[in-house]
């Protein structure tokens, strides 16, 4: 095995994940507003542009959604306990100590263990619970009659859902100040190469098939 900067990130992955994270941040700025935390919006204001990013939003996760079992990097995300416990016993005590990561980017495997499991919770989890409940939401007046006063658990549990997706991007954000550089982490989902393992097989397909695509 011997390691090269591969394009790891596509385009679209990029634009996926910049966008994502644009969004997500301007829904989480508006429903503090919209849940009193600041005054920066009117009320009006911060429900309307709220409302126009999660639509955004949810559109945006069609197109990843498809992307991604159409080009077959859902298999990035299949969850493994191979190494897991290294992983986990890494970011738990060895980060603090200064120890290397124990994980190696493979080709077809650019998610370690943690991150694939945490990724997979993400996507099949939080994200359709908060689209399902901001869905509820918007369209409350439709079954209004029908609620019983059911409306409130639905805000309570879309901002239950919407805390997690914040500790979710707290500690993402936080483990990129840790192990390499903040740069080296950040570089590939700017130009999209990232340091991989790769087998003499896929070095050498890779030079000839696709030489633009390994450095």
């Amino acid at each position: 095995m011997s390691q090269r900067y591969i394009m790891l990130f596509t385009r679209f992955e990029r634009f996926w994940h910049w966008s994502q994270m644009l969004l997500i941040m301007i829904l989480l700025f508006t429903g503090f507003g919209i849940h009193g935390f600041h005054q920066l919006l009117d009320f009006q204001t911060a429900v309307e542009l709220h409302t126009v990013c999660a639509a955004s939003l949810l559109i945006l996760w069609i197109f990843a959604i498809f992307w991604h079992l159409t080009t077959g990097t859902w298999r990035h995300y299949v969850p493994t306990t191979n190494g897991l416990w290294k992983v986990a016993k890494f970011y738990a005590f060895g980060i603090f100590k200064g120890e290397r990561h124990p994980y190696h980017k493979a080709y077809w495997r650019k998610h370690n263990p943690l991150q694939a499991i945490s990724y997979l919770a993400l996507k099949l989890f939080l994200f359709p619970a908060i689209w399902i409940s901001g869905i509820a939401y918007l369209l409350y007046p439709l079954w209004a009659e029908t609620s019983g006063g059911q409306l409130i658990w639905v805000a309570i549990f879309h901002t239950v859902i919407a805390f997690a997706i914040l500790a979710f991007v707290i500690i993402h954000v936080y483990l990129l100040t840790t192990g390499h550089s903040f740069k080296a982490h950040v570089m590939p989902m700017i130009n999209g190469f990232d340091k991989v393992e790769l087998s003499s097989e896929e070095e050498a397909y890779l030079e000839k098939d696709e030489p633009g695509n390994i450095r």
